[in-house]
């Protein structure tokens, strides 16, 4: 089952704002919060799409034949792709009502393991969210990543605590998220973090974290300076800040900023196994995909999970195979066309 039809199957089941579309490209629901636009304007989440789609590739099918080989290694992990589930942290509220948040993540974490790939289960403000999330990675054995959001530093704690007890493979915190509108004078506060208030949590996790939401070469020092085994370049699909340049934009420029021991993902947009190797050759490391993963979710459960991801990597692999990477440590900035 592809995405097309994943899609049609979960428009009866989502609503009223996600329209499930197609192509999730961000337009039908430009600036619907709740729901999964973006914010303002919302063309940030419109230009994440668009810029992936102007970066072209070299093709080079002049090489012996091999099968390509996608997998890819996360913190004691082997993934089947370097695609993991984006974060999602109120299905209900954004999506539709014909799943709760529970039984979403249920989906999303049983989805991903069936693929060979993990989940990233998202927080909110009913701290059940997490909690739960948690309890669902700790079934698969710890293959999932917990994010938090950056709440108050005792109830950062008690999250860490849940993270820990689950072993999870990492914890993640999205930095940025902040600035969803019904986060605003949320109960308990999430506010921004200093590279200090940061390098104190971190100190304390025992467990690889990422930062989520790096947007500028600075910020990404910044967090590795707090001691982040990894960094997700991300606009939060534009859920956060109007006006902000794609992640395709700004993440080559980070990526040159970086030492080489700092794990870097990106998010925003990606929508095809092409992407992903656009973002690969760009300089990330892996991917993070949620928006489509959400309609996979709602039109055909963990299978409907499973099966999208296996279509992006078929994808990945055609692309891998026609621009004569057999490895993904073969996908290099030579394989990204430069256009003058």
């Amino acid at each position: 089952m592809g995405y097309a039809e994943l899609a049609a199957a979960a428009r009866g089941k989502m609503g009223p704002h996600c329209k499930a579309c197609p192509v999730c490209d961000g337009r039908a629901c430009r600036g619907v919060i709740p729901g999964p636009g973006a914010k303002g304007a919302g063309r940030v989440a419109e230009r994440n799409y668009e810029a992936w789609q102007g970066v072209t590739v070299n093709m080079d099918t002049f090489h012996d034949p091999f099968a390509a080989d996608t997998r890819f290694s996360f913190f004691g992990h082997e993934l089947s792709a370097p695609i993991m589930v984006g974060p999602v942290g109120d299905v209900q509220r954004h999506y539709g009502s014909a799943l709760t948040m529970d039984a979403y993540n249920e989906i999303v974490v049983a989805g991903a393991r069936e693929a060979g790939t993990i989940a990233w289960t998202g927080d909110g403000v009913d701290p059940g969210i997490y909690r739960y999330a948690c309890q669902c990675i700790d079934e698969v054995g710890g293959a999932g990543v917990a994010v938090c959001k950056p709440w108050s530093a005792d109830v950062v704690a008690e999250k860490v605590a849940l993270a820990r007890e689950a072993g999870v493979a990492a914890l993640a915190m999205d930095v940025d998220s902040a600035g969803l509108p019904f986060l605003k004078g949320a109960v308990p506060p999430a506010g921004p973090k200093s590279v200090e208030a940061l390098a104190e949590i971190i100190g304390s996790c025992g467990m690889p974290f990422i930062v989520k939401g790096v947007m500028t070469p600075a910020a990404a020092l910044a967090a590795r300076e707090a001691g982040a085994a990894g960094i997700v370049v991300s606009n939060h699909g534009g859920r956060v800040l109007d006006g902000c340049p794609p992640t395709a934009y700004v993440l080559p420029e980070i990526v040159a900023s970086i030492p080489d021991d700092l794990l870097v993902l990106v998010d925003g947009g990606i929508r095809s196994g092409l992407d992903v190797f656009r973002a690969l050759a760009m300089g990330a490391h892996a991917v993070l995909v949620c928006r489509p993963f959400v309609v996979a979710a709602y039109g055909g459960g963990a299978a409907g999970v499973a099966a999208y991801h296996a279509q992006l990597t078929e994808e990945l692999k055609d692309v891998m195979e026609m621009c004569g990477a057999a490895t993904l440590a073969d996908i290099s900035g030579e394989m990204i066309y430069e256009m003058a």
